[in-house]
């Protein structure tokens, strides 16, 4: 037995893609001339992630727009004023604004998926967005002829046949992103807007297998967007009781950027129930600084004194550029430090006598 470890889905992307998504939104590059800097970023990351020992890969998100809105991309029935989303270092984050129905994705995520797969026979993980964040998009005033509650049941179908299709596509789990989690006991103090997230995701984990679950997982995390957060602040104690009643195989948590990790850890132990497991992140993707081999050990085997190993996985806290305009890490940074994961969780493992 050894300790699995997957990354979390975004790599920033290469000199060459942002150059060509900036003239590419100036109007100079067309779609599918985009496509291409877009093809040849995902089959770089993932012959990197490849070289660098790690045993699942992502495509590092290269063609997506962001982790959130992919499956908008050319959605008409869209206005930009949406909910918005501030980071503790003042800079903000807005989400578009649903104006007719019905809804529908216009990008699903296992067109990424079958891309990827074309280019190894290695494990490929593919991340999707929690329906729960996509549920922002429908405005505080109703929509002349579309219901909030027909939106709802519109999404949790999209939110099922994003899933499934990666499922079908041969991914080796899919992660649902549920940074919203977090954030919504900042929004909403009570924990009624966390706990209507948790109900709306598990109407979509409620259609699937115990043997599918087993490869569906669930990761949070504080948001990390320009080397900031945006509910680091909002004690994580009182996010993880609800988050392990979502009826998920897998959970990645951040970790490594929390200051009191085995208070974390404590609560985590209480909630483990059988049949599930839980990566722990063990990189910081917001500091700069490349954690060594023995310091990602170091995490794991602090984590093990509470966690039973054969429910234990390893994980970077987040994604290293969520959003395609995000480069305040740098490629190499991000692979440097995936890589000191890969190799500290194998260390882990040769301690712990696995």
């Amino acid at each position: 037995m050894s300790i699995p470890t997957e990354p979390i889905g975004s790599i920033p992307r290469p000199p060459a893609l942002l150059d060509a998504l900036a003239q590419h939104a100036q109007g100079q590059l067309s779609e599918a001339d985009l496509a291409k800097f877009q093809a040849q970023a995902a089959a770089d990351t993932l012959a990197h992630l490849e070289r660098i020992g790690c045993p699942v890969l992502v495509d590092g998100e290269q063609s997506k727009p962001s982790f959130a809105t992919y499956p908008l991309s050319g959605l008409d029935a869209l206005a930009p004023d949406g909910a918005v989303i501030p980071f503790a270092d003042g800079h903000t984050r807005q989400l578009p604004r649903l104006t007719a129905g019905p809804f529908r994705y216009q990008i699903r995520a296992d067109t990424y998926l079958r891309d990827a797969r074309r280019h190894t026979d290695k494990p490929v993980k593919q991340a999707v967005i929690a329906p729960s964040a996509l549920s922002l998009l429908y405005p505080p005033e109703p929509l002349a002829g579309y219901s909030r509650e027909a939106f709802l049941a519109d999404l949790v179908n999209e939110a099922e046949a994003d899933i499934r299709g990666c499922l079908e596509a041969g991914a080796h789990v899919v992660q649902l992103d549920f940074t919203e989690g977090r954030l919504s006991l900042k929004l909403d103090p009570s924990g009624g807007l966390l706990n209507d997230f948790v109900d709306l995701n598990n109407q979509v984990l409620d259609r699937f297998t115990d043997a599918d679950r087993a490869r569906i997982g669930v990761h949070t995390c504080p948001g990390g967007d320009h080397d900031s957060t945006h509910s680091l602040d909002v004690d994580y104690t009182s996010l993880l009781p609800d988050l392990f009643r979502l009826r998920a195989g897998n959970f990645y948590l951040q970790l490594a950027s929390e200051a009191d990790p085995e208070r974390v850890l404590d609560v985590v132990a209480a909630q483990l129930r059988p049949g599930i497991r839980v990566f722990i992140g063990v990189t910081d993707p917001i500091d700069p600084r490349v954690e060594t081999p023995e310091e990602v050990c170091a995490r794991i085997l602090l984590a093990a004194q509470r966690i039973p190993v054969a429910q234990l996985g390893t994980c970077d806290d987040c994604g290293f550029s969520p959003f395609a305009d995000d480069t305040s890490t740098s490629r190499d940074i991000a692979f440097a430090k995936i890589e000191a994961r890969v190799h500290g969780t194998a260390l882990a493992a040769q301690q712990l006598g696995l």
